[in-house]
């Protein structure tokens, strides 16, 4: 169907308008539609209970949708690839988490390089791992499991969900600061990790707080450490790994990015947002409840961090030996 003449001039003027608006007139008006945020893991996981918290606060705030869209496989490398790909005008954006920067290494070729191809607009929070063993293991502090473990090199199986997870990378930097020799385990998810290591299938894990944290307290698990470098609020009594193996810290974090070349203006006005976001306390609380420390910060001090976990990882991937499957 042909459009008549004058609403043809009217969207071709419109066009040209909007080509030629400046950076800081398009972050005024954005977003004028529903912006995707892509999630690069099945519906239901911690990654996309995060992007949905954070989407609906975004809705509120800027008064447009902004649309979880799960795109899961590959370690979440597809849902990173997909926003790599799109156009940069901040309708694309990417809940970022640790395994994205793990994978620069993990994987022997991927189709784009994450830290150049992806802008960093807002951290949103950390979440601790905890270090647990099946109650029926005799340790139970740090420095009794690091002995076992040397007593019995090669017996202890050590679970994770999946290779390249961040449960299987603190697995892995645990035995690289402690020169302990385990078994790795990997699983197709945290769920079935933890039965089999309630069953004694398996001996220990490093698993998120909030997964765990109801089998720790119903005595079904035993926890060592908390893999924060300061004690966790939500386990006040529990030490630090770190308190008995220095430097040690192994965190799961979330953020999000953008496609490079996003407006700066864009990123700004998102990275505001979020930002406060994260200090009101309705999402706060519902964050906190996922066992979260807020990360508020600039789109710059995301970006270090995102450089520092990737140094990080990669030398445990390394020493490791890990690759994709």
């Amino acid at each position: 169907m042909r459009l008549p003449r004058r609403r043809f001039l009217e969207a071709a003027v419109g066009a040209v308008a909007f080509s030629t608006t400046s950076p800081a007139a398009a972050a005024q008006i954005y977003p004028s539609r529903p912006v995707h945020i892509i999630v690069g893991y099945p519906a239901g996981g911690p990654q996309d209970v995060v992007a949905r918290l954070i989407s609906q606060w975004l809705s509120e705030r800027l008064g447009q949708q902004f649309i979880v869209d799960n795109r899961a496989g590959a370690g979440g490398n597809v849902g990173a690839e997909m926003v790599v790909n799109a156009p940069p005008d901040g309708y694309s954006l990417l809940l970022t988490g640790s395994p994205n920067v793990i994978n620069i290494t993990l994987y022997d070729k991927l189709n784009f390089v994450f830290l150049r191809d992806i802008v960093p607009v807002a951290a949103i929070m950390r979440v601790p791992l905890v270090l647990e063993v099946n109650p029926s293991l005799p340790a139970r502090t740090v420095p009794e499991f690091i002995a076992y473990v040397r007593a019995n090199p090669g017996k202890i199986n050590f679970a994770s969900a999946g290779i390249g997870t961040p449960q299987h990378a603190a697995g892995e930097l645990f035995k690289m600061m402690t020169g302990v020799n385990m078994l790795h385990v990997p699983y197709r998810g945290g769920a079935p990790a933890l039965v089999d290591l309630m069953a004694g299938e398996v001996q220990v894990m490093l698993d998120t707080t909030p997964a765990s944290m109801p089998f720790i307290q119903a005595g079904k698990l035993r926890a060592l450490g908390v893999t924060t470098a300061m004690r966790w609020s939500g386990l006040p009594e529990l030490p630090t790994i770190a308190e008995f193996v220095p430097g040690f810290e192994a965190t799961s974090w979330y953020g999000i990015g953008a496609p490079k070349h996003t407006p700066s203006a864009i990123v700004e006005r998102l990275n505001a947002e979020i930002n406060a976001g994260l200090a009101e306390a309705a999402l706060r609380t519902r964050l906190a409840e996922l066992g979260g420390a807020m990360l508020p910060g600039s789109p710059a001090e995301f970006g270090q961090l995102l450089a520092e976990e990737a140094a990080k990882w990669g030398k445990v991937v390394a020493f490791a030996g890990m690759r994709a499957q």
